[in-house]
């Protein structure tokens, strides 16, 4: 099917209703979500963003841009950390899904919407997501998923729109950042999300930085490991993180990959 046509598709999803609340991180589906939704949809559509200290601000002011150039009503959440959370679990991502969007939930009983809806995709049911049984016990709607939308068809249909996000990295919360298990410090996620902004920065788009107390991990896609190595690409990405307190700075051969941190059986 053509992505036009699951667009259409997607829409007829919602026929009936008089307004959507798009749970809109900022990130690619989220943002092909809302965009489609707004622009085809007979129904009002509205857009709330979580802010918290595991979400990197430039990715709430992305969100909030975006919203203000479509002209799409916008709300920002501020969520303190759970305590349910603060020693970063492995079932961190179900309880973090549950309360985040227990929240949104909350808020859109209060200003009447009668469908919440988020962007996870197709692909995402073939890898590991915790976080997608919190959704369904909230009754909250996956429009992408439902409709057979996967990352790459995604990302055309952002490009055929002519929206620049299109080819964005994928990102995740800053908790993935750390291991299993270990109190999280609030400078620590400020010092990953400075950190990783400098890398992208630096031109390698999607690094993550992985901290293991005084150890950082650099993940990047192995394309780029060339570029890394050369002397004074290294030695300023030395300097920095020295700068920042790290002591060693560790570039992971394996390259990028999703869920790194995740414990292995």
């Amino acid at each position: 099917m053509a992505v036009r046509d699951r667009i259409k598709k997607l829409c007829t999803y919602f026929s009936d209703a008089d307004n959507i609340l798009v749970a809109f991180s900022g990130g690619v589906d989220s943002t092909f979500l809302l965009y489609v939704l707004n622009r085809f949809s007979d129904a009002k559509v509205s857009a709330v963003t979580i802010k918290t200290h595991y979400i990197p601000q430039w990715e709430v002011e992305e969100a909030i841009n975006f919203c203000r150039s479509m002209n799409i009503d916008h709300d920002i959440l501020n969520i303190p950390l759970d305590n349910s959370i603060v020693l970063n679990p492995p079932d961190r991502c179900y309880r973090c899904k549950s309360i985040l969007f227990g929240h949104i939930k909350k808020y859109a009983g209060q200003k009447g919407f009668n469908i919440i809806a988020d962007g996870s995709n197709a692909d995402d049911i073939s890898d590991y997501r915790p976080g997608m049984k919190a959704l369904k016990e909230l009754d909250i709607r996956s429009p992408l998923l439902e409709a057979g939308f996967t990352k790459e068809e995604i990302r055309k249909g952002l490009r055929s729109f002519k929206l620049e996000i299109w080819n964005k990295p994928a990102y995740a919360c800053l908790l993935t950042r750390l291991p299993f298990n270990s109190k999280i410090n609030l400078q620590e996620l400020r010092l990953v999300e400075e950190s990783e902004r400098y890398m992208h920065r630096m031109g390698f788009p999607g690094a993550r930085v992985r901290l293991h107390n005084n150890i950082v991990r650099l993940e990047i896609s192995p394309v780029h490991f060339s570029r890394i190595l050369k002397d004074t690409i290294r030695k300023e990405i030395i300097k920095e993180f020295k700068s920042r307190g790290i002591e060693f700075i560790s570039l992971d051969l394996e390259g990028y990959r999703m869920g790194s941190m995740n414990q292995k059986k």
